[in-house]
């Protein structure tokens, strides 16, 4: 009499990226970096319509910014035996938020809250997509699977923002949030139906900050990495104001621009 032995496979085994999955964190990805962006080339439409300077205007991006560097380490703490699903619904959900309040807001102080807030959702996600994406792939292809999803960073700058200031400047700058509220909502749909859910963290000794710091390497990397998306942004944010003042100059510097957004081989 002969038995048979049923064996069933190991998840982690798999031997294909579940692209499904990885897109809509890709789409996650894009969703996060552009609305942080967005404003660059809505700025002048922005400063006319709310009734404020151009540098008053340009602090909704410093404000996004402000949410999540205040917000991420605490949040992140604070949320990590969360389901991972549910965490990243919840980030998504807060960037639906945002940016519909900034598209129907006519008050400045209330544009800036509702900046502030997309900006906290995004500090959520951004410590949240990496370690998402390795966990939905089998060993030998996470970081196969870390490159997709964060993709969704060069097309966000050098599509998504040009295509937003298209339709901003074709049909007014609200429409161009408003969109990205249409995309987040579809994006939660497609994140509920594709993306494999995954526990939290479990409680675990924690390690400081100073500790993390003193591992050989990182200070030196956080240093070149903030002035460098310091000045990035600085010149992404007034970018549309810059182009509008260089007259001839401005084509070639588009370019330029452009171009150092695309992702290097």
């Amino acid at each position: 009499m002969r038995t048979h032995t049923v064996v069933r496979a190991d998840p982690t085994t798999r031997s294909a990226l579940p692209l499904a999955a990885l897109l809509a964190l890709a789409t996650a990805v894009f969703v996060t970096s552009l609305t942080e962006t967005l404003p660059a080339g809505l700025l002048p439409a922005m400063s006319a319509d709310l009734g404020v300077s151009l540098s008053a205007t340009g602090q909704t991006v410093t404000i996004y910014a402000v949410g999540t560097a205040l917000m991420a380490i605490p949040l992140t703490a604070a949320t990590a035996r969360w389901r991972r699903k549910r965490l990243l619904l919840a980030a998504m959900a807060g960037f639906a938020v945002a940016n519909t309040v900034t598209a129907v807001s006519t008050n400045y102080s209330l544009t800036m809250v509702a900046r502030f807030v997309a900006g906290v959702a995004a500090g959520v996600a951004w410590a949240l997509l990496a370690g998402y994406a390795r966990r939905l792939a089998p060993a030998h292809l996470q970081g196969r699977a870390i490159a997709i999803a964060m993709a969704g960073i060069p097309v966000a700058l050098s599509l998504g923002v040009p295509a937003g200031t298209f339709l901003g400047q074709a049909f007014g700058w609200r429409l161009a949030f408003l969109l990205m509220t249409v995309l987040t909502i579809a994006l939660l749909v497609w994140i509920g139906w594709a993306v494999q859910d995954f526990p939290g963290q479990q409680q675990r000794e924690k390690s400081s900050m100073s500790q993390a710091l003193r591992v050989p390497g990182v200070a030196p990397v956080l240093f070149v990495t903030l002035f460098f998306v310091l000045a990035h942004t600085i010149l992404y944010t007034y970018i549309a104001t810059l182009l509008a003042r260089l007259g001839d100059w401005a084509a070639p510097l588009t370019w330029c621009c452009w171009s150092s957004a695309l992702p290097r081989c």
